[in-house]
């Protein structure tokens, strides 16, 4: 088992240079078989609003659904820091909101950090949260929570001024705690000057190659999807098709009644011969306990 991932750890990263890698999971098994990657950072992101829950963006995401799946997160145990993500009006009303919020992720989901989207006018927030002894990630360009006011899903800090207003927030968010800022939806000139201008880690996503580190949604990079994917999305593997062939032939299977065969079906409990030692013993094909699904 390797040494557990936390912030200080996502700090010394950029110090020597070590590029961060971290992925969206939202659920037990998916969370054990990524930790076994040596992924550093796992994200119970507010995308499970979409990729998990079928919104058509982020905004409808509650503090229940987060905790619900951070919990299933938490309980595989991974070596990865557990980043969980602050949904939408979760912090926005009041400081205290924010606070308590933060709180809940942490006491009852298991998060390990949270994440929180917005600039300069969320510094007061993520002191408070910081204070109470929880570690921040920021979050800057595409914020998706703001996709009305940005007019939808439009790439950020192309004109001089939104770039430099960028490159300030990032050092107020640097100045207030965060340990590292998620960069989103920016061009990779901007998201290396704020990578160049900040001591603590960038986390690029669609920002170009320049950041301390990448993340990418686990069922984007797998393939499991229906929309087209964003640019910057690199499909790893095809695996919706893989499912999607798989049970198609479950299907063709039990029309045809080929499935079940004999070899995925029990028998009645065999008897023993008459007169000898062991007279009418079942056999141990009972179909219970862990050798039953086998």
């Amino acid at each position: 088992m390797r040494k557990k991932v936390t912030k200080n750890t996502i700090l010394k990263m950029k110090r020597s240079g070590e590029k961060i890698a971290a992925i969206t999971s939202y659920d037990f098994l998916s969370t054990k078989i990524i930790d076994q990657t040596g992924i550093d950072l796992i994200l119970v992101g507010d995308s499970l609003g979409m990729v998990i829950m079928g919104y058509e963006n982020t905004l409808p995401v509650t503090m229940e659904e987060i905790i619900h799946h951070l919990k299933a997160v938490s309980r595989a145990r991974p070596s990865a820091i557990v980043v969980g993500d602050m949904p939408f009006m979760s912090y926005q009303a009041s400081v205290e909101d924010a606070v308590r919020n933060a709180g809940r992720l942490v006491k009852e989901g298991g998060a390990e950090s949270v994440k929180l989207e917005g600039g300069e006018r969320y510094v007061p927030v993520i002191e408070a949260i910081i204070h109470a002894s929880i570690p921040v990630v920021g979050h800057l360009g595409l914020t998706p929570q703001s996709l009305h006011q940005m007019g939808g899903y439009r790439i950020q800090g192309r004109d001089e001024e939104s770039a430099a207003k960028m490159v300030r927030e990032a050092k107020a968010l640097e100045r207030a705690g965060c340990f590292a800022i998620v960069i989103e939806g920016v061009p990779y000139q901007l998201a290396d000057t704020i990578t160049e201008s900040i001591s603590i880690p960038t986390i690029g996503i669609g920002a170009g190659s320049h950041c301390d580190g990448q993340v990418l949604v686990l069922n984007d990079m797998l393939g499991i999807h229906e929309e087209p994917l964003p640019r910057f999305v690199k499909v790893y593997d095809e695996i919706g098709d893989r499912m999607r062939d798989a049970v198609s032939k479950y299907v063709e299977e039990v029309k045809e009644g080929k499935f079940p065969s004999i070899e995925h079906s029990y028998s009645t409990p065999r008897k023993k011969s008459a007169g000898r030692t062991g007279d009418n013993e079942e056999s141990n094909d009972s179909g219970t306990g862990p050798e039953s699904n086998k």
